[in-house]
């Protein structure tokens, strides 16, 4: 079997439910051979993950996941091979991080002026370590009794146009593919899906997109073979994974089915090498 990579994975670091320790083990029973731990606004479980890829033979991408806005509309940056330890790029992270928690301290004051009396502690304590998220408002929204499932909490309370939703920070594309490029990564349009037009995705990639998400669970044959097509027509690089967070998002059948060719990631080891040589 030819090796297969999955370069979008997420840890309780971030919105995920597990450790990276047993993210990774799950990945080895899936038989993958290199995967990315791509926590949102975070690299704090890079390293772990690194060693714990070692003793089970997994090679472990340093990764992230940022959010940037364009007009009013949301995009995420996938940034691999990132210096997880590179000083300014964790700087801007740890800045990241403060401002989603005033996001969800905001989130919560609407919530609570809906009769929806969650408290911010209790979601920062169940968060712990992570990059705290409406996905930790959410389970919250369910394990309180407030919304039947995970989508629903965002159906109804806080998702884009819901009456207790708040904007992000704002972070232009430009700046988060700069930020990666700086820290030595390339920077990949995520999970570009139906919410992306043509018009746009070319604006991106004149900003300086290295490359494009182009398996996704959200993306059916027909469109992997368009963004196949853009990648081959601008000279990208190619990415793909599952996107997997675990828990109540349901999605574990969706790891090791959406998944990249090892020479994906060589074509990315290539350009490296032809960067800094």
């Amino acid at each position: 079997m030819e090796p297969r990579a999955d370069l979008h994975l997420h840890s309780n670091y971030s919105d995920g439910a597990f450790a990276p320790e047993f993210v990774l083990k799950k990945v080895a029973e899936r038989r993958l051979s290199i995967v990315s731990l791509t926590d949102h606004d975070t690299m704090c479980g890079v390293d772990e993950a690194i060693e714990i890829g070692k003793t089970l033979g997994i090679e472990v991408i340093p990764g992230v996941e940022l959010s940037a806005t364009i007009g009013d509309q949301e995009i995420h940056i996938l940034g691999y091979f990132v210096d997880q330890h590179d000083r300014e790029f964790q700087e801007y992270l740890s800045f990241f991080r403060t401002q989603r928690l005033k996001r969800a301290a905001r989130i919560v004051q609407k919530l609570n002026a809906l009769q929806v009396p969650i408290k911010l502690d209790s979601i920062i304590e169940r968060a712990g370590k992570a990059s705290l998220g409406r996905p930790h408002i959410a389970y919250m929204l369910v394990e309180e009794g407030y919304a039947d499932s995970y989508y629903e909490a965002f159906d109804q309370f806080i998702g884009n146009g819901r009456p207790a939703y708040e904007r992000k920070y704002h972070l232009s594309p430009r700046d988060a593919i700069e930020l990666i490029a700086r820290a030595g990564g390339f920077a990949f349009l995520a999970h570009p899906g139906n919410h992306i037009s043509e018009t746009l995705l070319i604006q991106l990639i004149k900003l300086g997109l290295d490359g494009i998400e182009v398996i996704h669970p959200s993306h059916p044959p027909e469109m992997v073979k368009y963004y196949r097509g853009i990648v081959s027509e601008y000279f990208l690089l190619e990415s793909g994974g599952s996107d997997f967070h675990g828990g109540l998002r349901d999605d574990d059948n969706a790891l090791g089915r959406y998944t990249v060719t090892e020479q994906c990631v060589e074509d990315m080891k290539r350009r490296l090498f032809d960067l800094h040589r």
